[in-house]
Parts: structure tokens; sequence; C-alpha cells
């Protein structure tokens, strides 16, 4: 496809579109990574809204932890819906352009819906601070009243914290390279294409990293160390392994979340010679934790599995569990 020129004295812009090429070194057979990926999509929003559905109807989970879950729920379907009827598009229909403001959008919302998703992991390890480490004071903090408080919070910061990353790579000029090795638009592999400094650009994506995904890191880390130090000193291996427990679905998904982050700045920041690995990944981390949440929950939550079970006519009544 040929490059959209335009006239460079009334735009900031020489090109009015980018082409997403896909998976970089496959592209000849990367559309047999649409079925894995369909249906990893289709698992996520299937799952995702079950677990909504089930926490909305059942009483006995109106609590603030799964209030924080059924946040995530909406926050991961967001996720996954950013990204995946793009490549979907790529892959079945090779609908591979997509205009400049478009492309911008796409990279802001999943700045925002991943940021969201760390935000709402560390006011899951709050809840789960208070649960184990401040019993008494629990329900007298950990209120409906903190919940919405602590989302809306979160809410604002991880809207307004990345304006910054569209807003800077809008201001690049992209005067001739418009084909970008990826199937999403993502803040590297657009500014890369810039005819011009983009040093701001990689400040600003450091300084964003460690005041947002690094601040709430290190809250969780804080927060689990002293759940750790509380288990410790119970007298009681039965109670410590229980209070654990609580917290074991919510310690694989952060395990999940941040490891693949953390993965994905080594390999961009080593500039790896096979691209389709960091593009994979980016790809996966957008989509596998949408799809994974809800199975981990259900797993390990046997008021939430019960719920889940009444929802779809499966309920086993106690006495044949």
């Amino acid at each position: 496809m040929s490059q959209d020129l335009t006239d460079s004295n009334s735009s900031g812009f020489q090109v009015s579109e980018f082409i997403l090429m896909g998976f970089p070194g496959i592209h000849s057979w990367q559309h047999w990574l649409s079925l894995p990926l369909a249906l990893l999509y289709i698992l996520a929003l299937t799952a995702n809204t079950l677990i909504i559905t089930v926490i909305y109807q059942e009483v006995s989970l109106h609590q603030p932890m799964y209030h924080f879950l059924g946040i995530l729920a909406i926050v991961d379907m967001g996720l996954a819906t950013t990204i995946m009827p793009k490549i979907l598009a790529i892959l079945w229909f090779n609908d591979k352009a997509i205009r400049l403001p478009e492309c911008f959008a796409q990279m802001y919302a999943i700045h925002v819906f991943v940021a969201m998703e760390s935000g709402i992991f560390v006011c899951m390890a709050i809840d789960r601070y208070m649960a184990i480490c401040r019993p008494l004071r629990y329900s007298s903090i950990v209120t409906d009243s903190f919940v919405v408080k602590a989302t809306v919070f979160m809410a604002l910061r991880n809207c307004v914290a990345p304006l910054s990353v569209p807003v800077l790579a809008a201001q690049r000029n992209y005067c001739s390279r418009n084909k970008i090795e990826h199937c999403l638009c993502s803040i590297l592999g657009v500014t890369s294409l810039s005819c011009d400094d983009r040093k701001i650009n990689s400040i600003n994506q450091l300084l964003l990293a460690w005041a947002v995904m690094g601040s709430d890191l290190g809250l969780i880390v804080i927060s689990y160390a002293l759940i750790l130090w509380s288990v410790l000193k119970l007298n009681s291996a039965e109670a410590a392994s229980k209070a654990l427990s609580t917290c074991t679905s919510h310690l694989i998904l952060i395990l999940f979340f941040y490891t693949v982050i953390i993965v994905l700045s080594i390999t961009h920041s080593a500039g790896m010679k096979i691209p389709l690995i960091p593009v994979l990944l980016n790809v996966l981390h957008n989509v596998i934790p949408p799809a994974l949440n809800p199975m981990v929950y259900a797993l390990k939550s046997k008021e939430l599995r019960q719920g889940l079970y009444r929802a779809t006519g499966l309920y086993l009544k106690s006495n044949y569990e």
C-alpha cells in the first residue's frame, strides 16, 4: 500500500496512516495465529462477563474483595477489546492501515488499561493486608465507600498520567516511513518511525513507568512483606496456611502481570535480534491476563465458584461437594 502524504506546511505529519505489518518474521503464515488469539479473546469476554454477573447477583459476594475483582474484570475486557479487533482484522482481512489519530488513541487506551490493572492489584493488596494484618479494623476501613474512592482515584490517575504518551508521540514528524513491525500501536514501534529526535518520548516513557508501575509494584511488595511477617508470627500452622491461601490467586496474577512487563522492558532495551518475541509477548500480555484472571479466582475462591455453578445451572448441593 502506498503511503498517503500530506502537505507538511499544513500538518505536523507527512504520512496520514501507519501500516501495522503484524508479527515480524512470520507474515506469510501469521493468519494461523488468529484462531488461538480469537479463542482467548472470546474466553476473556465470556469469563469476565460471567464473573461480573455472578458478583452482581450473589449477595454473599457483595464484599470489597469481590467488588475489586469485578472492576478488574471490566478493565480486562477493555484491555483485550482495545487491541484484539484490530489484530484479528489484520490476520483475517489484511486490514493493516490505521490512521494516526486512531493509532494514538489505541496507544493511550493500552496505557490506561494496563495502568488501571496495576492500580486494581494495589487496591486488592491493601484489602488483603487489612484483612490479615488488621482484621479488627477491616470492616470499618475497607467499606463500599473505600472501594468507590479507591477506584475513582485510580481511574483519574491512570487516565491523566498516560496523556503525555500520545501527546508527545503526535508531536513527532513522521516524514517517510509508515510501516510498523507490530500488530498494535506500541509507543516504541510508532516513535521509531519519526524523522526527528525522540529522546523526550523515551525519557517520558521511563518516568511514567517508574512513577506509575514502579510505585504500584513497590506498594504491593510492601503489603505482602507485611502480610508474610504477620503470618509468620502466627502460632498455628493451619491459621497461617488459611491466611496465605486467600492471597494465592492474587499473587499468581501479580507475578504473571509484572514478570511479563519486566521481560518486555528487558527485550526492548536489549534490542533483540528476534523481534517476534517482544511483539508476541506484548500481545499475549494484553490478552492472556483477561482470560486467565477469572479462572484463577474461580478456582481459588469457593464462594465465587459456587456462584458460578448457580449461574450456569451446575450448582451442586454442599452435601455432594
